[in-house]
């Protein structure tokens, strides 16, 4: 089946075609991550008062075209937008329909797994921080990784949660990796999200939708195994390919493949954006619709097709192969 697919993909690959090097992009930004929570107050006051982001706004949208937009019949729901650094985080709370939770058992390597990384001056204060809100861990505690990798050596991480059981990280660059503005001085222990990190089953695929049908460029590489990224993951004999994807602004969209264990779950068919493992993010597109057109040969709508807002916004939700959604937006300027 694994030999079936990747001529598959092959094939979609001549037909979709690559981003030429001379070629407008299609995506030129990550302009936010988004996440569903359970409870927007909850969840402002977690990210607010104890990982440094600010409220900046909040809106309620309900209508036809909210509903068509983010594939929820009925839908109204709270969405709270934080900043941190440059980065944006958008909370959204369903208030109807309500949604499932997160489930209890997740772990890293089961498709739906999706985080951010927020970068940090610092990991052991950082830690000390969060032990002393008393978040609950995703990870053993902080780990480095070795310096045998040459593309990963030196960097520290830790995984956590938040209130609803989303997984976050914290994560520290030594100088010479990163982006060169994580080391710059400052006395904010919170700097910014470097980027989200999803599960994915097979990278080539992935990368046949990221950066063949929407023009993300790959930026860097790696495979990681060992005790450091077990106890980071927390899951025994972990080894995994890492890729990391970036538009022209904005965070990466890190892809992580596990080539072991095996035993990742499939995200559920039956998701909707208002169950609490729905993350989306949400990229800037020159035409919403070539885009979608473009994401469906490699992955699937939930939209039908590009749709017309309120706000003279156009945009469009899909999923990538692995069920990941993400939100291609047209501003009303380039309609």
């Amino acid at each position: 089946m694994r030999s079936v697919l990747r001529v598959s993909f092959f094939v979609l690959g001549l037909l979709v075609g690559a981003v030429s090097a001379d070629e407008a992009p299609i995506v030129h930004s990550v302009e936010a991550i988004g996440v569903t929570v359970g409870d927007l107050d909850r969840s402002v006051d977690f990210y607010t008062r104890i990982l440094g982001f600010e409220k900046v706004s909040e809106k309620e949208h309900a209508g036809a075209a909210f509903e068509r937009m983010q594939g929820v019949f009925g839908a109204r729901a709270r969405v709270a937008t934080l900043k941190l650094g440059r980065e944006t985080l958008e909370l959204t709370q369903y208030l109807a329909p309500e949604g499932r939770p997160m489930p209890a058992d997740t772990r890293g390597n089961d498709r739906w797994f999706q985080h951010i990384a927020i970068a940090v001056r610092d990991m052991d204060e950082a830690y000390a921080h969060l032990r002393r809100h008393k978040v609950r861990h995703g990870s053993s505690g902080p780990q480095t990784l070795p310096d045998w990798n040459p593309a990963a050596g030196g960097i520290k991480a830790f995984y956590f949660k938040d209130v609803d059981g989303h997984f976050l990280e914290v994560i520290w660059f030594p100088r010479g990796k990163g982006d060169p503005r994580w080391q710059e001085p400052t006395e904010k222990l919170f700097l910014g999200i470097d980027h989200t990190a999803i599960a994915v089953a097979d990278t080539e695929a992935s990368l046949k939708f990221y950066r063949d049908a929407l023009g993300l460029e790959r930026k860097g590489e790696s495979e990681n195994w060992g005790d450091e990224q077990e106890h980071l993951n927390l899951i025994h004999g972990a080894r995994l390919r890492i890729t990391l994807l970036k538009a022209k602004e904005g965070p990466g969209i890190e892809l992580l493949e596990y080539l072991a264990p095996g035993d990742g779950r499939p995200y559920p068919a039956d998701s909707r954006a208002n169950d609490l493992w729905h993350w989306q993010v949400r990229l800037r597109a020159e035409d919403a619709a070539a885009a979608a057109k473009r994401a469906r040969a490699a992955g699937t709508w939930v939209s039908p097709g590009a749709v017309d807002l309120p706000d003279a916004t156009r945009a469009a939700l899909v999923r990538d192969p692995d069920g990941h959604a993400l939100l291609l937006e047209q501003s009303g300027e380039t309609r």
